[in-house]
């Protein structure tokens, strides 16, 4: 007899024949190209990762869900699966009407027949799924400032798995892995969920929870969306691969999920244990506050310590995975090994790196011990972020027109220029207007979408080791920060508030813009007709009334050198 975590389980992919007489009928479908978080989706929903859904949810499953984490049917399902389609599209559609679904390429994935269409109360879904509706939570960010305004629910027919050119041998669909346990024996499979590079404590825990569960080990770590500011996949599935030479080979291997994660903490937990179940685990690995997205906007953390270890706990019997908890391992200096830091006598010396501390030394350059972890793996995180002062990083000014953004940003890129080092590039409002976003006008959303250029060619240019000085009004909080969270992937953001006051900005009007503004001839103006949200954390504030240029210049100067990265 084959156990039950090892037999087939559904797909809902069609037969080759069926896929290309499908991508030759969908050619006149209407088509929606699908976002990266989407594509996630879709394919742990075709592969049957997230089994039993058969499609996007349908608005009966989606309150059900949000009510008692449940299908209609009673099924236990802890997370929202929902296609978010803008309205104009939405608006097109009639029930029962199939669509395709696209990668951003225009490749055809699969279709879907649109049996529900709504639009949600988005505050309500925040507060039922993440516990608050809180902006500083990413995924509640995402839901109000990037998602659709409009569901659509409805079964799907996968054609085509998304297309992956990186890692292409570590990527096992759930019947893949489950093949790969039934070849090697394996009877009883413990899985570790991870979007950190691993460390020696890492290891350790591991090879004990392996050891506790007699279980052999399943690395499976996320390398689809994770928490903005992360260590990119590429980089960490080449730490992974370092490591993995340091386990037994008959006893462990790693496959990668292509998982778009919502930090929800206990939810999300149960929602990572029901994907494992699905992918052939008897056993799962739960963290401590596990996948928590850090502190709310009052600084508290959004989830208690053991949130979700309760969690998975109360519902391991339903989906048929056992829980095992995350152990916080330390060193123990005498012994030079790792212990379960609650199994520790009084009297013995502990050494421990927090991931904060990592990565002030990786900023600064600093040692990284041995102790902590292996040299390869040192290696390839110092490749992708070398120390702050070798690394691009972008400076961000905004404030109203005329506060004297484009002023202070013109006297830095000379003060940065003349220390030398890295290129400088100043993306100033005026500029970027002309030369990139010159067919747009001054409504709010091609007012973003200017803000996103410069953001992405900000992004760019601190990726490649540059330095970018933006300058733009930059009037709404939610774009700012969507820039902000691009950069960080690649270098260091330094928000700037230059922080002139309105009456201020107006006596200094040598354009007359706000004398038109005023008088009505210019629409949507900010601080006039517009809204214009002050920055509430920026890394600095700078005051230009009664201050010298070369003064405010110098004030982001030692702030750049306080930060690391310029030298002092």
């Amino acid at each position: 007899m084959i156990p039950s975590n090892l037999t087939p389980i559904p797909e809902l992919y069609v037969s080759y024949e069926s896929a290309q007489k499908l991508k030759v009928e969908a050619a006149d479908l209407v088509s929606w190209d699908l976002t990266p978080r989407q594509i996630c989706d879709l394919e742990l929903l075709m592969n049957g990762g997230f089994n039993p859904l058969k499609g996007f949810l349908t608005r009966a499953d989606y309150d059900s869900v949000l009510k008692d984490m449940r299908l209609a049917d009673g099924t236990l399902w802890p997370m929202p699966i929902t296609l978010d389609v803008s309205e104009a599209f939405a608006a097109g559609l009639e029930e029962g009407q199939d669509i395709a679904l696209r990668d951003q390429e225009g490749v055809i994935l699969a279709t879907m027949t649109v049996t529900d269409n709504w639009t949600p109360d988005k505050s309500h879904e925040a507060t039922a799924v993440f516990g608050a509706d809180d902006d500083a939570h990413p995924a509640v960010n995402y839901l109000h400032n990037q998602a659709g305004k409009v569901y659509l629910g409805g079964p799907i027919t996968g054609i085509q798995q998304p297309v992956h050119y990186d890692f292409k041998g570590r990527r096992d669909t759930p019947n893949e892995l489950r093949a790969f346990f039934r070849k090697m024996g394996w009877r009883r499979v413990v899985a570790f969920q991870t979007r950190n590079p691993l460390h020696r404590a890492h290891q350790e825990l591991t090879f004990r929870a392996a050891k506790e569960a007699q279980a052999n080990l399943l690395i499976h770590p996320v390398v689809g969306m994770t928490k903005p500011g992360d260590v990119d996949h590429f980089t960490r599935v080449r730490c992974y691969e370092a490591v993995l030479d340091k386990y037994p080979l008959s006893t462990t291997t790693m496959s990668l999920l292509n998982l778009a994660m919502r930090m929800a903490g206990p939810r999300e937990a149960l929602w990572h244990a029901l994907i494992r179940a699905n992918h052939g685990c008897t056993h799962f690995i739960v963290g401590r506050d596990h996948a928590g997205p850090g502190k709310n906007s009052q600084g508290v953390d959004f989830y208690g310590p053991y949130e979700a270890q309760d969690m998975v706990r109360k519902y391991q019997d339903e989906i048929g995975i056992e829980m095992v908890d995350f152990k916080h391992m330390v060193y123990v200096q005498e012994r030079a090994q790792y212990e379960p830091a609650d199994e520790i006598e009084e009297g013995v010396t502990v050494l421990n790196i927090s991931g904060t501390e990592l990565r002030r030394r990786l900023a600064e350059g600093l040692e990284i011990p041995e102790w902590f972890s292996f040299p390869e793996v040192v290696a390839e995180l110092r490749r992708t972020r070398p120390p702050r002062s070798k690394q691009g990083f972008t400076v961000f000014f905004t404030g109203f027109s005329g506060s004297g953004k484009s002023t202070i940003a013109n006297a830095l890129m000379v003060k940065l220029m003349e220390m030398g080092g890295r290129p400088v590039t100043l993306l100033d409002g005026d500029i970027v207007r002309k030369n990139l976003s010159s067919e747009l006008g001054f409504s709010k959303e091609h007012r973003d979408l200017n803000i996103r250029r410069i953001g992405y060619v900000a992004s760019e240019i601190t990726k490649n080791g540059g330095i970018a000085l933006c300058a733009p009004i930059a009037p709404y909080a939610a774009t700012r920060r969507a820039v902000r969270e691009e950069i960080e992937q690649f270098g260091a953001f330094l928000e700037v508030h230059v922080a002139t006051s309105l009456e201020e900005c107006e006596r200094r009007d040598r354009k007359g813009l706000y004398k038109l503004a005023r008088e009505g001839k210019i629409k949507e103006f900010t601080g006039i007709s517009d809204p214009y949200d002050v920055p509430e954390n920026p890394e600095l504030r700078v005051e230009t009334e009664n201050v010298d240029v070369d003064n405010c210049a110098h004030q982001v100067i030692l702030k750049l050198e306080s930060m690391g990265l310029i030298a002092g």
